[in-house]
């Protein structure tokens, strides 16, 4: 008899079931989860929603980290020894956070096998996400880098998880995440809209053809 699968690791299921003391926030569309320079004492989990992670230089530049959904941790830099927060996490959507604090969970980790085999899952995965964001910032054209982040905003290519349509983004963020002008961004928007990679009724659904930008040499 073939061995079943086992189950894909459920995290919030998992927070929910444990004794672990946790702290669920609600947070409307623009409000700030934690700012850059903050106390880093918790690490949080995206229940619902979405979360904008972002980085501002001294000069007052900001660049757009990551656009995070349901299901993802963030502010795990707690767990590493962090005591400021090297970045800002604003709410890019209205977003119900779960908060653990960085004692509580390094204790989970420490008794909890299966959460600590999916968290660290979860950080390799990142960590892989990150040396492809710099890769395509050092090789990749800005029109390639903006049709990655379009494909990784609709969720392409995540197990178990259907493309969707994106929820309202301005061209100014979708700038700071690719690292380019607003200006070019609306030119190759405009761009992929005339050749049906993307179509923007009712919201912003990304075609599987706009694939064909990241592949194209």
């Amino acid at each position: 008899m073939a061995s079943k699968r086992p189950r894909p690791f459920d995290p919030e299921a998992f927070l929910e079931s444990t004794g672990v003391s946790k702290t669920v926030l609600a947070y409307a569309e623009g409000q700030s989860i934690y700012a850059q320079g903050g106390t880093c004492d918790t690490v949080l989990f995206v229940k619902r929603g979405e979360v904008k992670l972002s980085v501002t230089s001294t000069t007052g530049k900001e660049a757009v980290v990551a656009i995070l959904g349901a299901g993802n941790f963030f502010g795990e830099g707690a767990l590493a020894g962090q005591a400021l927060r090297i970045g800002s996490a604003i709410a890019h959507a209205p977003s119900t956070i779960i908060a653990v604090r960085k004692g509580d969970m390094q204790q989970l980790l420490h008794e909890e096998h299966a959460l600590s085999d999916g968290f660290i899952a979860h950080l390799l995965t990142r960590n892989i996400r990150i040396e492809q964001d710099l890769i395509e910032h050092l090789f990749n054209s800005a029109e390639k880098r903006l049709a990655r982040a379009l494909l990784l905003l609709a969720r392409y290519g995540e197990e178990h998880v259907p493309q969707r349509v994106i929820p309202k983004i301005s061209q100014q963020t979708l700038a700071e995440m690719v690292g380019t002008t607003r200006s070019r961004v609306n030119f190759f928007m405009n761009r992929f809209k005339k050749l049906g990679f993307i179509t923007a009724d009712g919201g912003l659904t990304v075609n599987n053809s706009l694939l064909s930008v990241v592949l194209h040499d």
